[in-house]
């Protein structure tokens, strides 16, 4: 059994933070997702709307792969 699937099971039954710069398992995972960039939160939403309406720009250009 696969980790992601071992949390997936876990999620129904208790609450779960997860830290991950593995964005694609975040979104596959979470819920609810907050970005952090430099120790500061920039942006929190529901997962797929944090990832298909991001708020902020930097959100935009980190999931998009252009912030360096």
């Amino acid at each position: 059994m696969r980790i992601e699937d071992i949390l997936r099971e876990l999620k129904n039954e208790m609450t779960i933070v997860l830290v991950t710069n593995l964005v694609q398992q975040a979104r596959r995972l979470a819920d609810h997702t907050a970005f952090f960039s430099d120790s500061r939160l920039i942006e929190t939403n529901e997962t797929e709307k944090l990832f298909t309406q991001p708020e902020q720009k930097l959100t935009e250009r980190y999931l998009s792969g252009d912030y360096g």
